[in-house]
């Protein structure tokens, strides 16, 4: 009797350390904020934010009720946007415009530590693993002179990949909250500490951090 008492016991232990430790897979989607900030012996200058998106999948795994880790894999096309904006102030009728975007197509692979302050709600910390698939930087140029009939314009798209340093890395916090049903909505802010120029002339640098909110599923679980 007393032998089945004891693995009844193990048995017991043994399922509760199984639901402990819980894998779910899921899918996220969601909007990004991006900004390039641009540094060099010349000065320095934040770019405007580009408005774009994130969609992807996640792995997490909990070692019981407080802690877990989560990995993703993600795709955005990042980057930023600077506008220039110059007037005759004597003669509003002499303008020009000047509008740069660059736009890094980026493979995300965020790695994060997780702590459950409540079984629906966490805050993450870890950094995310950027591969830039691709870059290019379009340019558009308009301008008027006071003169009927005379305008002056130019675009232009540059595939500025050979430029550009293929990994960046952005450390990130963040916080999520899930519904019992798997559906969860999430936010995080990625600092880019990476150097995107590849051959720097003037010490140059060129950082993208970039702000996330968005939508998921988890499958599987209790």
């Amino acid at each position: 009797m007393k032998k089945l008492l004891l693995v009844a016991v193990v048995a017991l232990m043994g399922s509760s350390v199984v639901k402990a430790q819980e894998t779910r897979f899921g899918v996220k989607a969601g909007y990004s904020m991006s900004t390039l900030k641009y540094e060099s012996d010349l000065g320095s200058e934040e770019s405007d934010p580009m408005h774009t998106f994130y969609v992807g999948g996640l792995v997490e795994h909990k070692f019981g009720d407080k802690f877990g880790i989560q990995g993703e894999l993600l795709y955005s096309p990042l980057g930023g946007k600077v506008v220039i904006r110059e007037e005759d102030e004597e003669d509003p009728g002499n303008f020009f415009n000047l509008k740069s975007k660059t736009t890094l197509g980026t493979l995300l692979i965020p790695v994060s530590a997780k702590y459950f302050i409540t079984e629906g709600l966490s805050v993450s910390a870890g950094a995310s693993f950027g591969i830039i698939l691709s870059a290019k930087q379009k340019t558009v140029f308009d301008g008027g002179l006071n003169i009927p009939g005379i305008e002056i314009g130019a675009e232009d798209e540059t595939d500025v990949k050979d430029q550009t340093n293929t990994l960046n890395i952005a450390p990130f916090v963040g916080a999520e909250y899930m519904l019992e049903n798997g559906l969860f909505f999430d936010a995080r802010y990625n600092l880019g500490v990476s150097n995107l120029v590849k051959n720097p002339e003037f010490n140059e640098t060129s950082k993208n951090s970039f702000f996330q909110i968005g939508v998921g599923f988890k499958f599987g679980g209790n």
